[in-house]
């Protein structure tokens, strides 16, 4: 059964002077969220087969990052869709190919709050800077996916680990 790690990416700089919204990259803060998740996926033993990125380069900080401080790795790939909405979020997962068991997406709010919302079938979800949610879905392939086919396994906050002088920019 397939099982999807939803992660925002973390905070953003603001003040990078970044016109272009892709462009915009991790504050400090945020590459200290990246390394306490990617421990976490790695202590707790959720490592994916495969990452989907957002374009953007926060979000593609935030799966470097933690793939480094968690000392795993996975195949990353950058999706334009997930800089979009929910709808071109499971159209993306929908044409994963088999053999990825757990696919993990970096991505963006709204989006990633109403796509865990999407796949468990409603509620309302807050997912904040550099949250990972895991959905176990009840398909038997990717193309299987469809609103309401998943529940909730876990949703971890950064803010639940303390920041160590390891964490620093």
């Amino acid at each position: 059964m397939p099982s999807l790690i939803l992660f925002r990416h973390g905070k953003s700089d603001w003040h990078a002077g970044q016109a272009d919204d892709l462009a915009r990259p991790l504050s400090g803060r945020g590459r200290q969220s990246a390394r306490a998740m990617g421990r976490f996926l790695a202590d707790a033993g959720q490592i994916p087969d495969r990452a989907l990125s957002s374009p953007a380069e926060r979000a593609r900080q935030t799966i470097r990052i933690a793939m480094k401080a968690g000392g795993w790795s996975c195949e990353v790939s950058t999706r334009e869709a997930l800089y979009r909405g929910v709808a071109e979020v499971l159209d993306e997962l929908r044409g994963q190919p088999p053999g990825f068991d757990v696919i993990l997406i970096v991505g963006h709010e709204p989006t990633c709050s109403a796509a865990l919302e999407t796949l468990i079938g409603g509620g309302r979800v807050r997912m904040p800077t550099a949250a990972l949610a895991r959905v176990e879905l009840e398909i038997a392939s990717w193309a299987d996916l469809e609103p309401g086919c998943g529940e909730l396994a876990w949703l971890v906050h950064p803010r639940l680990f303390k920041t160590e002088a390891r964490d620093s920019p």
